[in-house]
Parts: C-alpha cells; structure tokens; sequence
C-alpha cells in the first residue's frame, strides 16, 4: 500500500474518535510543549492531573521562566525524571530571553531537554511544519506494518524507520498525523494484546498477513536488572514527619526531599512494617519496604514537616509512595 494511502487511512481513523487528552484541544506551543515533556516515559492518564495543575501554578511560559527552581520541582513532584522539570524551567528563561516561542524546527530543537521527537511533535503541531515524530509507539507500529525484525535499539534502525514515516506524513496535516499514529500506537497497536481487527491498517500490516505481530517489534536485551531491596522510616512528631534533604550537588534528585534510611538515623528505633512498594529506575528495580521508626529531634539535612507542607516541596517519588502507605499522604 503507498504512503499516502496510508496516511488517509490513519488520519479517517482518528478524525472518527480519538481520546480527549487536554492538550489537544488547542495549538499553544507552550501547552504542548508541556504536555509532550511530562509524556516522557509517562502514560497519558497519569500525566493528566499533573499537565492541569502545573498550567495552574504557572499557565504561560513567562511565569515558567521568572518560578524559583525548587518551585517547578515541588510542581513536577510525583512525575519523576526530575531533570525533565530543570530543563523545562531553563528552555523557559532562554524563550524568554529571545522574545518568544521559536517557530523553527532546529531552534526548537535547541531548547534545553529538547530532542527530535519532541522537536518534531511541536513543530508539527504547534505550527503545521512537516516534521514526523518516532516514539516507542510509533517505532511498534513501524515495525508491525513492515514486518520488519530489526533490532529497535539501533540507532540506524530507528534512522531507517524515521525515514520511512517521513514518507507516510502527510505534510497538508503534519499534526494530525503524528498525533494519529501515536494514537495508533498507545490504544490499537499495543505492545501486548494489540486490537488487530480493530486497525485502520491491518490492510496494509505485513505482519497481521504473516501472523507475526506479537514477534514484533524485536529489542534485543543489552542489559540485566538489578534488583536492590531497602527500607523508608516513617519518623513522626504528632502530626509532621522527619524528612531529609539531598545534598544541592548531589548527582540525582539534588535538593530534593525523602524519607531517611536506617543508615541514615543510627539512632533512630524500627518499629512495625507499614507495607512495601516496587519502583523502577531504568534498569534498577527496587523493593521498598515502609516501617515505623521514632528518632531524636535531627538537625539539617533533617526537617519536620506538617502533611499540609508537603505540597509545596520537592519531595521524592519513593518518599511519596511511602508516605501514601503510612497514611500521611492520600493516594
């Protein structure tokens, strides 16, 4: 089937019916700016609260750009990938410093945190240049619709397949294009279980013909996970609850605030376990057990804190996520 069939086949499915995500309601670069960094390694109906109530505290890229960075990072608090929120803030102040929004691919690309897929999905949305966006959803599809077997995690396999939906793009409407085939990709092509029948291209999927979808796409295992365990005390005074602050140059999460470890609190007394939680880290799959503890009054990097405080702090996901547990935090 040619490209441009294939393209009037993607954008007929989507124009039918498509999820009412927030950011698809209008064409502020800024609001899809947004939206397409918090998308990073995020699934939509997570990010959704996270878009709405950080457009709240800072609803244009001028109050992005003047916000204090602990500010931003207690806004992005949750979401994790915490450099997203940093990188955000400082594309924000060179916008700023140029007079505005770049309407240009490669100057939108030169934004601090700004890769091609990104790039490509502002530019086309945004401003309707033809620029076709390659994410893990559309890559699956790539591969699905070739029968392609290739290794995804080459760099010259996911250059041939750029190259191949750029020739799918239709460059009358760019946006809606891309926006279809991550569509495509995040409701009917999906990694396991895909809705084959349900495809507005099945017709043109080499892989359905040959019945080897579910082989598809192939990434090759480069590296093993790490399985690590630890513990999180929840120390509480009354109400508030003992928080530590990471060091303002440490290599990861730097100023953010978590729950201390035992290592951390020799002298803190553990009592019973609150439960436990899993988090994932790129290939670092940590068990988080969760325990009562009592210590002494601490001092800095140590810091008491009131449940209505935490809001307005960077805290970390892990101290998040046992904070929920213990009941100092609702779910």
């Amino acid at each position: 089937m040619n490209p441009p069939r294939i393209a009037e086949l993607l954008l007929e499915w989507y124009r039918e019916g498509h999820r009412d995500l927030p950011w698809r309601r209008q064409r502020d670069p800024y609001r899809i700016w947004l939206s397409e960094v918090m998308l990073q390694q995020t699934r939509a109906q997570t990010v959704i609260p996270y878009y709405e109530r950080f457009l709240e505290r800072f609803p244009t890229v001028e109050a992005l750009a003047a916000a204090a960075e602990p500010d931003v990072l207690a806004a992005w608090s949750g979401l994790g990938y915490y450099d997203r929120a940093r990188s955000l803030r400082r594309a924000a102040q060179k916008i700023i410093a140029a007079g505005g929004f770049p309407n240009e691919y490669e100057a939108i690309r030169a934004l601090p945190g700004v890769g091609d897929y990104t790039a490509a999905a502002i530019a086309s949305i945004a401003f309707g240049l033809p620029h076709a966006v390659m994410d893990g959803n559309v890559l699956r599809v790539m591969a699905r619709v070739q029968n392609d077997p290739a290794d995804i995690g080459l760099a010259r396999t996911r250059e041939r397949f750029r190259e191949a939906v750029g020739k799918w793009l239709d460059p009358r409407s760019p946006g809606v294009f891309n926006q279809a085939i991550m569509e495509l990709g995040a409701t009917v092509c999906l990694p396991r279980n895909p809705l084959c029948l349900l495809c507005p291209l099945s017709t043109a999927c080499r892989a359905f013909a040959e019945g080897t979808v579910k082989q598809l796409p192939v990434k090759l295992r480069r590296t093993e996970p790490v399985e690590i365990e630890s513990l999180l005390l929840v120390v509480r005074q009354g109400e508030r609850v003992l928080l530590r602050q990471r060091e303002a140059d440490a290599r990861r999460m730097a100023g953010f605030w978590e729950l201390p470890a035992p290592e951390q609190l020799p002298r803190a007394r553990v009592g019973r376990r609150l439960g436990r939680f899993r988090h994932t880290i790129t290939h670092h799959h940590y068990t988080f057990a969760v325990a009562e503890a009592s210590a002494p009054t601490a001092r800095p990097p140590f810091r008491w804190f009131a449940p209505g405080d935490l809001g307005n702090i960077p805290l970390s996901t892990t101290a998040r996520k046992a904070l929920q547990i213990a009941g100092v935090l609702k779910c």
